[in-house]
Order: structure tokens, then C-alpha cells, then sequence
């Protein structure tokens, strides 16, 4: 641009580069607290800055992680890695985290001691943060695992008393787990960092709401629930307890209208027709974000390659499809890494002696019988089920049985009554958990079999 000057001469400004409106930067929070920040350009794909990320922290295992970003309204979003990524991120900072999307359902299969690091300290976050929950016991194995991961064998000489109360393992830490946790911490010598971290991710896996991406919605009641979308389906919860599980083989078809998410639902044994639940969300938005989970967790764990998109004169509605690999994908590209270990620092500073941010573990199986049975007794609120009481009526019998394991007491009360002319039987079952193991509804379902799903606008079909 020509600008006159006070003495009549005219002069130029200095031209501006024009890459300079065509490169962003880019802050992405990883998993450790660091920040590392790099430049990309504004049409640019989600997978370029993604593979950037995965580069600077030398991972090969990529499949099951991916960034996340912050929308104008502070709800989470996953940035797609084929869409331009101008047309995702708008209004707000190009301000990124790194995150577990997929976590997978045994995390001890995962091929490099890396992948398996990032892994725990997500879960980590997960519990610190209370998305994850878990039970003092629990919390106390977890924390003396983490403690041997990241500061290795109990040095006297150089722990003091309080060595590790800086440090963050639950969401209300109490001078008392963290007492238990330096006992358990002490007997773990000799063990290595890989080892601790194996430990953990192998009883980690066990808590129900292991890998759970939580979404908030009401039933056709207006009754506020929470959507959980994992591995093995989709999770219906109300006041902290679920109350029904769709696993994929049994949703025929999932899809989404205005602020409405439905499922359409397999008959059942006894039944002829199929049945479609309806849940509301927030808004459009939020029902288009948990249909995208939807689709991006099935064909993640239950396809064996991604769905080829379809032709451009038959696209109707939503063009999203899930572009990465699936598990089955990435379990045989693992398999084929040659590479020798990578070495790593675990630094435990960024993460937790200035934020308390720490958290993670495992299950331990040798608890000391000095704790009491009162330190294994607490209960996890998910579970806690008690089914309504019989309707009145004739009562003929009544029978109780009770059997107890390690972790759960199981009361069975069966009733034999006549209401209204009819014989009827009621079987009710009581259980208190005393530990983390969840129930095993799964055996209901049965074993999913193969499934092919084709979408199709904005709907998700099983085809066989």
C-alpha cells in the first residue's frame, strides 16, 4: 500500500509476507504436562499436526490416541485428521491436548513400553480428575505403583517422611492413602518402571468405567442420564449406577435428528420386533458428537478394515467417516515394529511437584492383613443395585441364598406367590461389591459375532 507523506512524497509500506496469513501456530498440552508448539498451515489436515506430535514423542503405536480441542462453547471435540483443520477449530486458539481416544480393552498387548507409559498417564489423569473412579483400596495400589514407575526403588537416604505428599493420586487424597501408599511403595524393590506400569495397566483395565467417554442426555422421561460410549458398546447410567448395557452386536442401528441420538435395538430371544430408544441431548451439536463417537468406537474395535466412502453422487446427509486403522489393523502393524526400545524420561517434575497433577497404579493382590478388613470394604457407587420390592399377593414360599467370593456378597431370594389367579415366581438378586471387579453382565449378551455396519446419512445400519 502507497501512503503521501507531510512532505508530498509518497511511500511505501513494507510488504507482508503472504504465508504469514497462511500459517498458524499450533500449542499442544501432551500427556506429561509439556507443551510443545509448532507451526502448520491453516488448510492443512488434522493428521498433519497429529503426526508432527506423535514424531516429537517418537511414537509408532498411534492408532489409539489423538488431539482433542476446546470449542467457543468449552465442549470437547476430537480433531478430525481428514478435514481441513481451519474448518474444525473456529473462533478459539489453535490450542490442542493429546489424549487417549481408543483405550484398548487389554492394554498389556500394546507392543512398546512407551505406548503402555503414555497409556498409564492417561488413566492417571483420568482418576486424579474423578472420570475414573475408584475405591480407597484401590486408589492406595494404584498411587504405590505410580510412585515405583516414576521415582523407581525406596531410598532412605534420600526419601524423607513425606516424600511423596506432593504428589496428586485421587481426587480427595488423605494423609492416610498417602501412608499407604509409601508402605506398599517400600516392598516393591527391585521392580522396574516397565514392570510397575504393566502392573498397573493390567488391573486398571478391570474398574467398570475403564475407557468410558461419558456424554449427558435425558431419557424419554426427561430423567437426566449419562451416555457411556466404550469398547464394547454403549452404557446407560442414572445417580452414578447403570442401568443398561446395548453391546454393538445388539444395536442394529444408531443415528441422530435435530438434539435426538436413537438406537435401534436387536430383538431379544422372546421377542418379534426390533425396538428404538430415544435419548435427548443438549443440543444438535452434542447429538452429532456422541453419534460420531458411536461410529469412531465401533469401527475401531469390531471392523476389520475401515468402510470404503461412499460415491460422490450417492452421498446423502453426513459425509463423517472413521479414516484411521482399526484395532485388528494396528494390532498387525505392531507386531511388524523392529525397532530397538526407545529410551525416555519419565519426568515426574512437569506433571506433579508443581501441579499435583499425579495419579495412577494397580490392583495388588498381596494387600497386608494388618489393613483390616474395614480398608477393603469400600464399595463402589456403579454397582450398588437393589431391585424393587414384589408386588402383593398370595405368598406360597420363600427361599434365601447367599454366597460370598473375595469381592462380592451375592443374596438370592426366590418367592413363590399367587396374584390374580396366577402362579408366579420372583428371583432377586442383592450384591455388595467389596472391591473393583465388575459384574459380569456380558454373559447375558452372549459372544458378538462378525458385523458389517454401512452409514448412511446420518445413520449407522448393520448389515449382517
Amino acid at each position: 500500500t502507497s501512503h503521501l507523506s507531510s512532505t508530498g512524497h509518497i511511500t511505501r509500506s513494507p510488504a507482508r509476507n503472504p504465508l504469514s496469513f497462511r500459517i498458524m501456530q499450533a500449542k499442544v498440552t501432551l500427556l506429561d504436562g509439556s507443551l510443545f508448539t509448532c507451526t502448520v498451515e491453516k488448510r492443512a489436515r488434522g493428521l498433519q499436526l497429529f503426526e508432527q506430535v506423535c514424531e516429537h514423542i517418537n511414537l509408532l503405536e498411534r492408532d489409539y490416541f489423538a488431539l482433542s480441542f476446546r470449542d467457543a462453547d468449552n465442549n470437547k471435540n476430537w480433531l478430525d485428521p481428514a478435514k481441513e483443520m481451519k474448518k474444525q477449530v473456529r473462533g478459539v486458539p489453535w490450542n490442542f491436548s493429546f489424549n487417549v481416544k481408543f483405550y484398548p480393552p487389554d492394554p498389556t498387548q500394546l507392543s512398546e513400553e512407551i505406548t503402555r507409559y503414555f497409556l498409564c498417564l492417561q488413566l492417571r489423569q483420568d482418576i486424579v480428575s474423578g472420570r475414573l473412579p475408584c475405591s480407597f483400596a484401590t486408589h492406595t495400589i494404584l498411587g504405590s505403583y505410580t510412585v515405583q514407575s516414576e521415582l523407581g526403588d525406596y531410598d532412605p537416604d534420600e526419601c524423607g517422611p513425606d516424600y511423596i505428599s506432593e504428589l496428586s493420586f485421587a481426587p480427595n487424597q488423605t494423609k492416610e492413602m498417602e501412608e499407604k501408599i509409601m508402605e506398599l511403595h517400600k516392598t516393591y524393590r527391585g521392580m522396574t518402571p516397565a514392570e510397575a506400569e504393566r502392573h498397573f495397566l493390567e488391573n486398571v483395565k478391570k474398574l467398570s468405567m475403564y475407557g468410558v467417554d461419558l456424554h449427558h442426555a435425558k431419557d424419554s422421561e426427561g430423567v437426566a442420564i449419562m451416555l457411556g460410549v466404550c469398547s464394547s458398546g454403549l452404557l446407560v447410567y442414572r445417580d452414578r449406577l447403570r442401568i443398561n448395557r446395548f453391546s454393538w452386536p445388539k444395536i442394529l442401528k444408531i443415528s441422530y435428528k435435530r438434539n435426538n441420538f436413537y438406537i435401534k435395538i436387536r430383538p431379544g430371544e422372546f421377542e418379534q420386533f426390533e425396538s428404538t430408544i430415544g435419548f435427548k441431548l443438549l443440543n444438535h451439536r452434542a447429538a452429532k458428537r456422541l453419534w460420531k463417537v458411536c461410529v469412531e468406537h465401533h469401527s475401531f474395535f469390531r471392523l476389520v478394515s475401515p468402510e470404503e466412502p461412499p460415491k460422490k453422487f450417492l452421498s446423502l446427509g453426513s459425509k463423517f467417516r472413521y479414516s484411521g486403522r482399526t484395532q485388528i489393523q494396528s494390532r498387525r502393524a505392531s507386531a511388524q515394529i523392529s525397532r530397538p526400545a526407545p529410551h525416555f524420561p519419565r519426568c515426574i517434575s512437569k506433571r506433579n511437584m508443581l501441579s499435583r497433577s499425579l495419579d495412577g497404579g494397580t490392583y495388588h493382590t498381596s494387600i497386608p492383613c494388618g489393613w483390616g478388613l474395614g480398608f477393603l470394604s469400600a464399595t463402589l457407587p456403579f454397582y450398588s443395585r437393589v431391585e424393587p420390592d414384589p408386588p402383593a399377593g398370595l405368598l406360597l414360599s420363600s427361599q434365601t441364598f447367599t454366597s460370598e467370593t473375595s469381592t462380592t456378597s451375592t443374596t438370592t431370594h426366590i418367592t413363590k406367590m399367587v396374584k390374580g389367579g396366577i402362579s408366579e415366581t420372583r428371583i432377586e438378586k442383592r450384591i455388595v461389591i467389596s472391591g473393583d471387579t465388575e459384574i459380569d453382565h456380558d454373559q447375558l449378551l452372549g459372544h458378538p459375532g462378525k458385523v458389517i455396519w454401512k452409514l448412511i446419512n446420518w445413520t449407522y445400519f448393520l448389515l449382517g
